[in-house]
């Protein structure tokens, strides 16, 4: 049996791990990332399927954790791919059905499952295990195997008075680890803080206290799919009298889908249409809106930047960003909160406030289940590098041996054999790039441009040629973007046009016609003078207009 992390280590997002045995593949969840800043135009990051494709006769089935899009966000790309069932609680289907259905994706086999039922798909038998996170219907995933017993944590924390649901199964894991866990994977993003995350009640008390000090609008932003931190909001909304608008694409689709599916309670005599919310008094509304993260084109975004088409912040509104930075977001939300001040409005953030705690486990949370587990084997799983290694230390201060626990990355290939562990070759676990809607075919060689253009700049060399001789025929034309004004040329683009003219006279004299040939040497050229004036090298374009 192997096991091979595609996606989810040694970064945060695009989780999905294959478990491979004698009867076939299944897939541990099917993540997906969002850019970062040096992904200029990118959409969606995917992890790369290169290996699913190379055994595609051999995949059984997808069983899915919860329903984050860092866990189900790569689903409809692998289903245009692959006509495979999927396992999931009901929650997640319901946010994942929804997300099919944009994609036009209509005859998915989508399979519900519910917390302690068990079933098989081929010889693996799968088990699901409840447990606390951000969202409700989150599970952990005890597969059995002809070497034995694996658990996915999932996402998880310890969470003894859970806003939703029962708390985390704690007596199953010490079922399973008495019935003997043969390898352990680990959730590891909140490995580096000390104790337990708080449970999710306190950010209700923290909200109780805004929504009685507030006198104006109060807007929060969350993720669409924290429905556990929207009924807190909704909670303190019927308890100040407020009424509840709700903006932002995908949290008014996951408000729907929750409270057609009865994880929400907001009635109906609560809930705004979002054309109306002008309408309401400032002090009877609260608006939940996506946007926490700072993204561009969400909701908030666009509030604090006046281009929202209905609703505007100004003096007398509280801003509640109901959530923490995902690494790599900290400028985006930091460029929100001062925009919204620039604007009057009052914010209110973590971790200033209690507006937030974490749905991932700290340490003493990850020790208490890795004691319940015991496992023979570790692989802290989900977090970055660091995250990684502090887990594996976690597990060696609980006395699991060096030796048993393998910090992996991913590609890398995990075999176990009568009870043995070894790491075997990689396989090919990169990214697959969602650009304009569709998947880049050559993400390195684009990105690689589009940060050449971000940071050098571009020229475009326009030649006229005859066909038949290779003579120019009249001065190139030499336009640069992003590389220097004309004002601030200081002669750069007359020189520039001078040093092609040289070449185009050299590769006349040389008889060249392969035009090919011709901008390349132009190219080159025109590379070398720029490197040497400025330091800098440009994307350099030639166009070759035939006469």
């Amino acid at each position: 049996m192997q096991v091979v992390p595609l996606g989810g280590l040694g970064e945060i997002g695009k989780n999905m791990t294959a478990v491979r045995g004698g009867s076939g593949i299944i897939l541990v969840d099917a993540g997906m990332a969002f850019p970062d800043e040096e992904m200029p135009g990118i959409d969606l990051v995917l992890p790369d399927f290169t290996y699913l494709r190379e055994h595609a006769d051999e995949l059984r089935g997808i069983a899915l954790t919860h329903g984050h899009e860092d866990h189900v966000g790569a689903l409809p790309y692998v289903l245009r791919e692959f006509q495979v069932p999927v396992y999931a609680t009901r929650l997640t289907l319901g946010l994942v059905r929804s997300k099919l259905q944009e994609f036009g994706i209509k005859n998915a086999d989508l399979r519900e499952v519910r917390a302690g039922q068990r079933t098989e798909i081929g010889d693996f038998g799968l088990e699901f295990i409840g447990v606390n996170h951000s969202i409700p219907d989150a599970v952990a995933i005890a597969i059995r195997t002809g070497a034995g017993l694996i658990v996915f944590s999932g996402d998880y924390k310890v969470d003894l008075t859970p806003i939703e649901g029962n708390p985390m199964d704690l007596a199953r894991l010490a079922a399973l680890g008495e019935e003997g866990v043969l390898a352990y994977f680990g959730d590891s993003t909140n490995s580096e803080r000390p104790g337990y995350v708080p449970s999710e009640r306190i950010v209700g008390d923290t909200f109780n206290q805004i929504f009685e000090e507030a006198e104006g609008r109060i807007i929060v932003a969350s993720f669409a799919s924290h429905i556990h931190r929207i009924q807190q909001v909704v909670e303190a909304a019927k308890k100040h009298d407020r009424l509840v608008g709700v903006t932002g694409r995908s949290m008014i689709r996951n408000v729907q889908i929750a409270r057609d599916l009865g994880y929400l309670d907001l009635p109906d005599a609560m809930l705004v249409d979002q054309r109306e919310i002008n309408r309401v008094p400032d002090g009877d509304i609260a608006i939940l809106t996506t946007g926490s993260q700072g993204e561009p084109m969400a909701a908030l975004s666009r509030i604090a930047n006046g281009t929202h088409r209905t609703i505007e912040a100004g003096p007398g509104d509280v801003v509640v960003i109901a959530a923490h930075p995902i690494p790599g977001n900290e400028r985006g939300v930091s460029r929100t909160i001062n925009n919204l001040m620039k604007r009057g409005a009052e914010v209110r953030y973590s971790p200033l406030e209690a507006v937030h705690v974490s749905g991932h486990a700290a340490q003493e949370e990850q020790k208490l289940v890795l004691s319940l587990l015991k496992p023979r084997f570790f692989v802290p799983v989900h977090g970055e590098f660091r995250h990684l290694v502090h887990h594996a230390d976690t597990a060696k201060s609980l006395g699991i041996p060096e030796e048993s626990i393998f910090i992996l990355e991913n590609g890398g290939r995990l075999e176990f054999n009568q009870g043995r562990a070894r790491r075997i070759d990689n396989v090919a676990a990169g990214m697959f790039l969602v650009d304009a809607g569709a998947v880049a075919d050559t993400p390195e060689a684009v990105m690689r441009e589009r940060q050449q253009l971000s940071e050098e700049g571009m020229f475009i060399v326009v030649a006229r040629i005859n066909a038949q001789t290779g003579a120019p025929l009249g001065p190139p034309d030499v336009i640069s973007r992003g590389f220097v004004s004309a004002q601030g040329a200081n002669g750069l683009v007359e020189e520039s046009i001078e040093v092609v003219n040289r070449t185009l006279q050299r590769t006349a004299s040389q008889h060249i016609t392969d035009w090919s040939e011709l901008k390349n040497a132009v190219r080159r050229d025109l590379s070398g003078f720029l490197s040497q004036r400025t330091r800098k090298r440009p994307l350099i374009l030639p166009l070759i207009v035939e006469g």
